[in-house]
């Protein structure tokens, strides 16, 4: 998004989209329940984002990277994960034995929101070099791995029934690790990649 559209509007836009996805997701989803227990966390965090605004205010990017992100989860609650369509095109393309749209959002989850992150540890914790991109990457491992327990406990309290959807593992006993190290490859990335796209001063 150009720097030059003042931040406001930027904001603005970006509330705007993300309430027109929600409520896609939210017209005759696959499953309701489903879609109800995966926006939970939907609720949490953009009310956490819109409660911390003041004290906290990220970059207009860190934003859009937030907004992407969550436009990828929505996504995956209208179908739930293990069947959404383009997960199966995917499937079908190159010949892969699941639908692997859940394993997308979660390397998403790590190439995305490592740079908030990153830009939340740099202004609040005034981190710096090598020290900073090492917390950030510990940070979304930690999260990672957060929320592979919240997952399990919320589907175990919440719905036991639908703990095979929300889960989404496929059967694949090692689908949370494979989850937790995907997210931690897409922050090594994203951090990796974050010199070489980063604006450079004139």
């Amino acid at each position: 998004m150009s720097p030059s559209i003042p931040v406001q509007r930027q904001l603005r836009l970006i509330v705007v989209l993300l309430l027109l996805v929600w409520l896609w997701a939210a017209i005759a989803p696959l499953s309701r329940s489903d879609w109800l227990l995966e926006n939970l966390l939907v609720f949490f965090y953009a009310a956490l984002l819109a409660a911390t605004y003041r004290r906290f205010a990220f970059s207009p990017g860190a934003y859009w990277l937030f907004a992407l992100f969550m436009a990828l989860h929505l996504y995956g609650s209208h179908y739930t994960y293990a069947e959404t369509p383009l997960g199966y095109w995917a499937k079908d393309a190159l010949g892969l034995a699941r639908n692997h749209y859940d394993r997308l959002v979660h390397f998403a989850f790590g190439l995305l929101l490592v740079c908030p992150l990153r830009e939340l540890l740099q202004r609040r914790a005034a981190l710096a070099g090598r020290w900073l991109e090492i917390l950030s990457l510990s940070v979304v491992m930690a999260m990672s791995a957060f929320y592979e327990q919240l997952e399990m406990l919320a589907a175990l309290v919440l719905s036991p029934e639908l703990g095979a959807a929300f889960l989404g593992t496929q059967g694949d006993e090692w689908d949370a690790q494979k989850d937790a190290g995907l997210a931690m490859l897409g922050a090594f990335l994203a951090l990796l990649l974050r010199p070489l796209l980063a604006p450079r001063p004139r």
